[in-house]
């Protein structure tokens, strides 16, 4: 028997035995079960112990994911640095295309595309003025590409048509190079079409250039990356989520401490929804679109981004305690895009 089960029937589940058959149905379990081969049933649906959102039961596993959104959260790659000949300064990155399974949430599994095993890929990060070199290898067995936002030669575009480096077949690879610019938070994904399926499955990450003179120091800084997770691949998202995992900063609270000034840098890369938004809850934040000014446009507790938009996100607490930040459409907060900062003295 086919079934087909909807994201929002995910949110009606009121026990293991329907979310055991949603895992059946997305995975392609029932066959299996039927035969009377093992078999991983999908935690039931639960209020968090915090109170805040329905969430799962159990954790993922991040070891055999190969990453921790906890720890994606402020791994920074600023890659191999030397000088040129002209004075410049050189930033080496290596990127790799690699089909991947990944658990999303407890017992269920989603045969993703990656950067570097991971969803985002690495957060690669460089200055105003450096040149640019990511080597990209293609370990798929799908052609792929990385295509930067930012401003650079047509052929280090990575769109098919523009050269050699439009096109990565299986087992090829490309160097992109080009000079850093404009300062601000930019991301790079795959453009090989179907464009929609190869970002959904997992192949984009944030690039940031700093100005050449630093932004203002803050106590701590951090990426998030907004996106969702077709399991079923019927172009709609079954769940959504930061840095990879739903949930998890539900489960995992950020720490920071009362008064400290953080900085979010925030990238939207969801796929087949045409908005995203993030709330602070109790506070509001300078925010600075796309970081490409110093001076913050707007003052504000919400924001609104379509896909590749991103900003910057500049805040501080005032008290301690827990403090929820989601998306502001609840479908997509109760399906995985929300977590918590834990606010200490």
């Amino acid at each position: 028997m086919n079934h087909k089960f909807s994201r929002r029937d995910f949110l009606k589940a009121s026990g293991v035995g329907a979310l055991s058959a949603l895992g059946a149905a997305v995975l392609g379990y029932s066959k299996s079960r039927a035969e009377g081969q093992p078999h991983r049933s999908v935690g039931m649906a639960t209020q968090h112990g915090n109170g805040a959102m329905p969430g799962v039961v159990g954790e993922v596993d991040h070891a055999a994911n190969g990453f921790d959104p906890t720890e994606i959260l402020t791994d920074f790659d600023y890659g191999r640095v030397s000088t040129l000949p002209d004075g410049r300064t050189l930033r080496e990155f290596d990127l790799i295309a690699l089909n991947k399974t990944i658990e999303v949430v407890p017992g269920i599994e989603f045969p993703a595309w990656t950067y570097n095993g991971r969803i985002p890929g690495p957060t690669l990060r460089c200055t105003e003025g450096d040149l640019v070199r990511v080597h990209f290898k293609n370990g798929s067995n799908h052609p792929h590409t990385v295509h930067f936002h930012g401003i650079h030669p047509a052929s280090m575009d990575g769109v098919p048509g523009t050269g050699p480096g439009g096109g990565v077949e299986p087992g090829g690879e490309f160097t992109y190079e080009f000079e850093a610019e404009p300062f601000g938070l930019h991301l790079y994904h795959c453009h090989v079409f179907p464009l929609a399926r190869h970002i959904a499955k997992g192949l984009y990450g944030a690039f940031i250039i700093d100005p050449r003179d630093g932004r203002p120091p803050v106590d701590r800084e951090m990426v998030m990356v907004m996106h969702g997770l077709d399991v079923d691949f019927d172009d709609t998202n079954d769940f959504y989520a930061v840095n990879g995992i739903p949930f998890h900063y539900q489960n995992h609270p950020i720490q920071i401490k009362v008064g400290e000034t953080v900085r979010v840098y925030l990238v939207n890369i969801l796929e087949f929804d045409l908005i995203n938004s993030f709330h602070l809850h109790a506070n509001f934040f300078n925010y600075y679109p796309t970081g490409t000014s110093l001076t913050p446009a707007e003052y504000t507790d919400t924001l609104m981004q379509t896909q590749a938009q991103r900003g910057i996100l500049e805040f501080s607490y005032k008290f301690p305690g827990m403090y929820m930040f989601h998306a502001h459409n609840t479908e997509f907060a109760e399906l995985g895009w929300a977590g918590m900062f834990e606010v200490t003295e």
